[in-house]
């Protein structure tokens, strides 16, 4: 698997996945009815901040990550990231890969820590996919999230000190 710096040229790959995850209304608080568009521009992030996707040896996306800072001034220096797997390579390695390469990103760029803003309670393999990295949860937000089998759910804010 090739982490790499994700291109518009990516984007018809990354959309399905990226739809119907959001969609699925189950793991991210982005509209479930976001068009294209804006998503794209939700989610192709520019210098500093980047997007990256995970390829296989056929130049397959199986996923992808965005990383930016978690907030401006007197907090910039505090990351933060989002991934998407496409379903169909879910347990192969490919969140664990992104995650890694993210915090690593964070790391180089000379952020001191990375914050999760709203990691659905209900999303129990992120969630002990970010522990077993490190990440700390710190805080949740009663109810926070509407899910859509599970009614109102927690969100999770997560911490790693980098």
């Amino acid at each position: 698997m090739l982490i790499r710096e994700a291109t518009e040229e990516d984007w018809p790959a990354i959309w399905p996945f990226f739809h119907s995850i959001v969609a699925a209304g189950e793991t991210f608080t982005y509209p479930v009815e976001l068009g294209e568009e804006p998503a794209r521009g939700w989610w192709l992030l520019s210098r500093p901040d980047r997007t990256v996707v995970a390829v296989d040896d056929a130049g397959t996306v199986l996923g992808t990550a965005k990383m930016n800072r978690n907030h401006m001034g007197n907090g910039s220096h505090i990351a933060s990231a989002s991934y998407m797997v496409a379903p169909e390579h879910c347990g192969r390695g490919v969140g664990r890969a992104l995650c890694e390469y993210t915090v690593d990103w964070a790391r180089t760029a000379g952020y001191r820590a990375m914050q999760f803003n709203a990691v659905v309670e209900t999303n129990t393999h992120a969630v002990r996919l970010y522990r077993s990295l490190g990440f700390e949860v710190i805080g949740t937000l009663p109810e926070g999230f509407n899910h859509p089998t599970q009614g109102y759910v927690g969100l999770h804010i997560m911490h790693k000190a980098l």
